[in-house]
């Protein structure tokens, strides 16, 4: 048993089939079915039941795929330690909530790429869960998320206080109008499931006994301004990006109750993932970022909030410490 074997055979249990996992290792196919045989064949069990509709894991073979993956994982890492000579090259994975990529982390990237010009950066954006799911996975070196995020193989470090607000069209002059007349409330629009802002939304119809409306799932932040804007529902969403629409009379804000409103975004990472020089980086930019709430206040959001670094019963970065 080898590591190559063992990297087929993860590819193959992923893919669902010999035929998409040979493209993926831009193989063929008889080069994958011979590494999964010779593979099942040092072990004397079968890996795979195989069917015309594909493959899928034996009990073995879910017990067994836990390992090849890490396996593989310490395989990049290594290539990853041998190859760091302390430059920040390569690449770096990010990701982040919509409201996050949109409004906070442009002025990150821009003094990141200014200092780290060889190094190319992927940012992938998405709810909450999804992105923790991504960066447990180790398909994202961190993410931008809500929090706080409560995992034993995760590190979160606070990065600023949000202010949720109800953004309404211009019509609706308050929540109650909103409670008299479900039509007036219109849809309510979110991101998909798994979006923190959205669990916060049910949360606030759940507390106005609004229940029932239909809902609407918008993938960017500019559609569902638009949308919130056209008359076709309400949106609760940081203050900080709907400030713009309700300065010029595109939307209505509408405060919401302090323990609805209030919300944390943090950075997480795994623990136990090796941080290249290109990453250290990011974190030292992401450190020496200045932050304020919604409020615009000098004493930085970040110093209000509780410590988000949770797991394996190590403590948080102080919270009184700007990041």
């Amino acid at each position: 048993m080898n590591s190559i074997e063992l990297g087929v055979f993860a590819a193959v249990a992923e893919a669902g089939s010999i035929g998409r996992a040979a493209m993926r290792l831009h193989t063929v196919q008889s080069n994958v079915t011979q590494r999964v045989r010779a593979l099942e064949d040092k072990l004397g069990v079968a890996l795979f039941h195989r069917s015309r509709r594909g493959v899928t894991l034996t009990t073995v073979g879910v017990r067994l795929l836990p390992y090849a993956t890490r396996i593989a994982e310490l395989l990049e890492e290594a290539r990853l330690v041998a190859c760091d000579e302390g430059v920040p090259r390569g690449e770096i994975r990010i990701g982040a909530l919509e409201t996050m990529a949109a409004f906070r982390l442009p002025p990150l990237l821009g003094t990141y790429s200014a200092l780290c010009p060889e190094v190319g950066i992927l940012i992938d954006t998405g709810p909450t869960e999804d992105l923790v799911e991504r960066v447990l996975r180790r398909e994202l070196d961190g993410a931008f998320v809500s929090g706080p995020v409560e995992h034993a193989h995760l590190q979160a470090t606070a990065v600023v206080k949000e202010e949720l607000v109800v953004a309404t069209s211009p019509r609706v002059s308050s929540v109650e109008d909103m409670r008299r007349d479900g039509r007036l409330a219109g849809k309510m629009i979110s991101f998909r499931a798994g979006c923190s802002y959205r669990h916060r939304t049910e949360a606030f119809l759940a507390r106005e006994g609004l229940v029932g409306l239909p809902r609407m799932e918008v993938g960017t932040l500019d559609g569902m301004i638009g949308c919130v804007a056209a008359g076709v529902g309400f949106a609760v969403l940081p203050r900080a990006v709907v400030a713009e629409a309700g300065s010029a009379g595109r939307v209505r804000i509408h405060v919401l109750p302090p323990e609805i409103a209030r919300i944390a975004t943090v950075f997480v990472q795994r623990r136990d993932t090796f941080v290249t020089a290109a990453l250290r980086r990011f974190l030292d930019c992401l450190a020496g970022s200045a932050t304020t709430d919604d409020a615009g206040r000098a004493d930085d959001a970040v110093a209000t909030l509780v410590p988000v670094t949770l797991g394996s019963g190590e403590r948080a970065a102080s919270p009184s410490t700007p990041v």
